[in-house]
């Protein structure tokens, strides 16, 4: 909001800088256009040609970003599967963010809303049953939530030992700081 207060600022400073003085004799040509006039009226066009474009941008929703939320966020719910089997409905609320996050993440865009009111379904059906303190039902609906958002662990993944390899190669890895991360130093 307020980046978008500034450039329109911006944009109507230039363009009264630029404005004709009313104070000025007319010009005795009828062809001639003073260099005021015509930058003001290049930065009104640059204007206009501008504004819509920043209104649509969205650069938040790709394919890298939806994985990105995927992995990172159905990993922790993965995660929580043991918390589940054992009960503990207070591990699985203070993952609610996990949920949250997934469920916009993983579904962001207009062709997934099916999708995406599935997984909040599923969601509510989980603090429902953390709210009611019904281990059977958060265990059926966490289940459910799972299988139906395709939720998979990620797998433990060490430079050496019993699963070597290499997770991620730079800072900018979604799976850098995951247990999936390892990397190979010399």
């Amino acid at each position: 909001m307020k980046f978008s207060t500034i450039v329109c600022a911006l944009a109507v400073t230039s363009a009264t800088a630029f404005a004709p003085n009313t104070g000025m004799r007319a010009s005795t040509t009828l062809n001639a256009v003073d260099r005021r006039a015509m930058f003001g009226q290049i930065a009104a066009a640059a204007v206009v040609v501008a504004l819509p474009g920043m209104a649509s941008a969205d650069g938040a929703v790709s394919t890298a970003t939806i994985t990105k939320s995927k992995v990172l966020y159905g990993s922790r719910i993965a995660d929580l599967k043991s918390a589940v089997a054992a009960g503990d409905f207070d591990a699985v609320a203070d993952e609610k963010n996990a949920f949250i996050l997934f469920n916009s993440g993983a579904y962001p865009q207009a062709k997934t809303k099916a999708n995406k009111k599935a997984a909040i379904e599923g969601t509510n059906a989980i603090f429902a049953a953390i709210r009611s303190k019904d281990k059977a039902a958060l265990k059926s609906a966490y289940e459910n939530y799972v299988s139906t958002n395709n939720i998979r662990e990620l797998p433990t993944v060490t430079a050496d030992g019993p699963t070597p390899g290499q997770g991620y190669a730079t800072d900018y890895s979604y799976l850098y700081r995951t247990k999936a991360a390892a990397i190979y130093v010399r």
